[in-house]
């Protein structure tokens, strides 16, 4: 159903939306948990440190699919805003015919340079044969995972949050159980986890993109036919696309070069990396996801003129924001063992102790980061993309940075942990201040 985010009282408005939008991206996160936690617990150890270094890779395709999302997303959200439907259709299609022609690049991309990827990782030779076989079979569902993003970033510009939840609700189940059957039934190894994500993911997309196209059909058609594309609106969308492609983009290859570092203190530490990032990607995407959110609503208001609603929005989602980091926060910091022992059926001490450090050191910073997170969402959503990319750089720049200088230090791996809170701080310093330059106390966008 769509929904109109421009009327109600902006908290009540922004909750409703952004709650299955949560329970959606909760979902989403489980098709990489599930991943490593059955390599982990019925492979083993090496499997566990394939699956997890392979991941690092596959972040590169997701920045761009990411990218197409939110082009098409805030696009959408303003054109839906101002109750222009023909452009909404338009908008659409010009981004689904974007989007194929990058995933179309990118996967001839992926499958040449993979294995070169991988040795650059510094990948041991014990987990490059099954990370190179897990990262070829992601490559070849990388068009399900990209219309699917279009499909979720067109129904929550459409106010809709409640059907994505439902398809990942399904999808993410059945890929548990999947998993779980090719490896413990069918005797498969680290390929049967990356095949059951991709047959998963295909009826994922295939329903959503079918649900879309009929929601496209039933929008009012005042003034004609709509265009199947416009390169007035393609470039919108790319204004919006390509600063956030390049903003996870550089976070991927941030993360590739750390995650380089990572692999030279052997694959014990890989492994209590891999559970622990895991663990925490699903917070910060669960943050990144609410701030989505937030800007669906800003995009939608400012496409109304309503821009006196904006603050309230970013106050609220701040709130939401908030209320997640608690119990995320105590279950980490003083159940972190127990988290890390889902992944590993025997574990190491090193690869214990290393997941357990990780989150003991990040977890007090979600607090910050989520309020960094909902400012970008806001600076988004209003087409601040200089602003939004110089403190996501800043955070990015000083983490890669610090993780290098520190690992080399008396701390060992544990110095790579320090440099994610000190990145954080800062950069939310700087996302605040654009955040409070252009809405704080202001009428106007």
């Amino acid at each position: 159903m769509n929904r109109d985010l421009t009327v109600g009282k902006p908290s009540s408005v922004l909750w409703r939306f952004c709650l299955p939008l949560f329970g959606s991206i909760t979902f989403q996160q489980l098709y990489n948990i599930a991943d490593s936690l059955v390599a982990g617990k019925f492979i083993g150890e090496n499997a566990l440190a394939a699956v997890g270094n392979s991941y690092e890779i596959t972040l590169i395709f997701i920045a761009f699919a990411f990218g197409c999302n939110m082009g098409c997303s805030v696009v959408v959200s303003q054109r839906f805003g101002a109750k222009d439907y023909l452009q909404v259709k338009t908008a659409v299609s010009t981004a689904m015919i974007m989007t194929g022609a990058v995933c179309l690049a990118l996967m001839a991309f992926g499958l040449i340079t993979s294995r070169r990827l991988l040795t650059l990782l510094r990948t041991p030779q014990e987990a490059l044969a099954d990370s190179a076989l897990y990262l070829d079979i992601y490559i070849w569902g990388l068009p399900f995972m990209f219309f699917y993003n279009v499909a979720t970033g067109t129904f929550s510009a459409l106010g809709d949050s409640r059907t994505p939840f439902i398809f990942l609700a399904i999808s993410s189940t059945a890929n548990i159980a999947m998993d779980i059957l090719f490896v413990t039934v069918f005797g498969m190894g680290v390929d049967g986890v990356a095949w059951a994500t991709f047959i998963c993911q295909g009826v994922s997309a295939a329903l959503a993109m079918t649900v879309i196209l009929k929601r496209m059909k039933k929008l009012p058609a005042a003034g004609g036919k709509a265009p199947l594309f416009s390169w007035m609106l393609l470039k919108k969308i790319v204004l919006i696309a390509v600063p956030s492609t390049l903003q996870q983009s550089f976070i991927s290859i941030g993360n590739l070069i750390i995650q380089g570092v990572i692999n030279g203190f052997g694959t014990g530490v890989m492994a209590g990396y891999s559970a622990s990032v895991k663990l925490n990607n699903l917070v910060i995407t669960s943050f990144t996801t609410l701030a989505n959110g937030i800007s669906n609503f800003t995009a939608q208001n400012i496409g109304a003129g309503k821009t006196e609603r904006i603050q309230q929005g970013f106050r609220a989602g701040l709130k939401m924001v908030w209320l997640l980091c608690v119990p995320f926060f105590l279950l980490y910091f003083f159940a972190g063992e127990m988290f890390i022992r889902f992944f590993l059926d025997a574990p190491t001490d090193t690869a214990l102790q290393t997941g357990v450090i990780f989150l003991r050191i990040l977890s007090p910073f979600y607090f910050v980061v989520s309020a960094k997170l909902a400012a970008d969402g806001v600076l988004r959503g209003a087409g601040r993309m200089r602003q939004f990319m110089a403190a996501t750089f800043t955070d990015l720049v000083l983490r890669v940075v610090l993780a290098i200088a520190l690992s080399r230090t008396a701390l060992g791996s544990a110095g790579i942990w320090c440099a994610w809170p000190v990145g954080w701080c800062i950069a939310t310093v700087l996302s605040l201040a654009f955040y409070a330059k252009n809405f704080a106390g202001k009428k106007q966008a």
